[in-house]
């Protein structure tokens, strides 16, 4: 019986032994984690940007007449000063040669009148004229001198007149399309007065919009010190004054274009605009950067769509973390931290996203452990075994920016001329040798 018992009390022993066995707690999951780094970091952040002319103008007529010419092809490039068009110069030439007439006129009738004026002051030193005599000989003298400026002015006026009739360029760069054909007859006053429009592409201009977060950031940033521009002097009001003043290749912050290929456009671009207030349907500030074009290359062309690189802002002694360790709540951002005991502590942070990594501006400090991946799966208290998994900031792939090859544009150049040449266009010789004597 006694052998029987104690069998019995074996058998729950051991039954009660693998049910504490089943139910013990589960063991501590794996997770990936990562250190937090401190070191500085470039501001690396594109900007869609697009390509304006430095100087974009209609060429308008400002006297009215026959088109007779177009004396240039369209779409290729022309010097300051390079006559465009012609238009028919008869009728100036005529009211030219009736001013000088004019002209001549009022200078003899000066000269008569100045030497009877003369006389009159030689007579009336004898008192052999009366005062009223001399009076109207000094008005008669006055009035031609007066009549002689009038029609020194009319010969200006239709020098100048004649001189319109021959249509130049104003500015160096790419000449449009003629809007009138030649044979049109066109008006100052009017829209048959617009010829056509030119661009100037040296320098280019390039407008981007940052949006309002960055720029507030960028400011701040500099103004505390925790944001570097080369080596200006943060805080230093004269800072961006001695910025305009340099030149391109001596600033320690600048833009680069990229091109629709991917390369980098040659010439380094300088800041000269931002908006003094932010666009509130895009929450942007409007900037635009200054690129140099020497050679009139078409590498860019006004219009075109490319992107922008900051170069020279630099996040001093940022603490960082890669995005993934970041969960978003409703109300703020939030890391998983694990102590030195493996207990994951959940800590709310400010930062700002830049790339792929969070720069850290409250919350953390170098050296911390956070979760980098599976936070849906953990909760705040939890004990868990990390896996420490590689972070730094990745190198940045340097563009390679094309060398200018002056031979080639000149190629280009000639091609594009050569492919429109002879596009220039003029009325009939015939024609124009009629007009005058229909004018007749």
């Amino acid at each position: 019986m006694k052998k029987v018992v104690l069998g019995i009390c074996l058998a729950v022993v051991t039954v009660c032994a693998c049910k504490k066995h089943e139910t013990a707690a589960p063991a501590a999951p794996v997770v990936s984690a990562v250190k937090v780094i401190q070191q500085d970091l470039p501001w690396n952040i594109e900007y869609p940007a697009q390509v304006t002319g430095s100087l974009e103008i209609q060429i308008r007529a400002q006297v009215g007449g026959i088109l007779q010419s177009r004396l240039y092809n369209e779409g290729e490039f022309v010097k300051e000063g390079t006559q465009l068009f012609q238009i028919d110069d008869s009728e100036y030439k005529v009211a030219l040669e009736k001013a000088q007439g004019s002209l001549a006129q009022a200078q003899a009738e000066e000269k008569r009148t100045y030497r009877t004026f003369n006389r009159m002051k030689t007579l009336r030193a004898s008192n052999a004229v009366s005062q009223q005599d001399y009076d109207n000989a000094l008005s008669a003298y006055e009035t031609a001198q007066a009549n002689v400026k009038v029609a020194q002015a009319a010969v200006e006026g239709a020098k100048i007149n004649l001189g319109y009739t021959k249509v130049t360029a104003p500015i160096s760069g790419i000449v449009g399309q003629a809007v009138p054909s030649v044979g049109s007859l066109i008006s100052p006053t009017g829209e048959s007065g617009y010829l056509t429009n030119m661009v100037q592409i040296d320098p280019l201009y390039v407008k981007f919009a940052m949006p309002s977060s960055q720029f507030s950031q960028l400011s701040q940033g500099f103004m505390s010190g925790q944001i570097a521009f080369g080596n200006m002097q943060p805080g230093k009001k004269e800072a961006a004054q001695e910025y305009r003043d340099k030149d391109v290749n001596d600033v320690s912050i600048y833009v680069e274009a990229i091109m629709p290929n991917g390369e980098v456009y040659p010439q380094r671009g300088k800041i000269i605009f931002f908006d003094s207030s932010e666009n509130a349907r895009t929450s942007s500030i409007a900037m635009k950067a200054e690129f140099a074009n020497p050679q009139n290359s078409r590498l860019l062309m006004p219009g075109q769509f490319v992107r922008v690189h900051l170069i020279g802002a630099t996040f001093k002694n940022a603490i960082l973390i890669p995005s993934s360790a970041v969960l978003h709540t409703a109300k703020e951002l939030l890391v998983y931290v694990v102590d030195a005991n493996n207990a994951v502590e959940a800590r709310p942070i400010e930062a700002d996203l830049q790339n792929d990594m969070y720069v850290v501006t409250k919350g953390l400090k170098a050296g911390d452990v956070v979760i980098s991946e599976g936070l849906s799966r953990i909760r705040p208290g939890q004990t868990v075994k990390v896996q420490l998994q590689d972070f730094g900031v990745p190198v940045t792939k340097e563009r390679t920016a094309p060398k200018a090859d002056e031979e080639k544009m000149d190629q280009l150049e000639q091609a594009i001329s050569d492919s429109e040449a002879p596009d220039a266009q003029s009325l009939p010789q015939v024609a124009t040798a009629n007009k005058p004597a229909q004018d007749k």
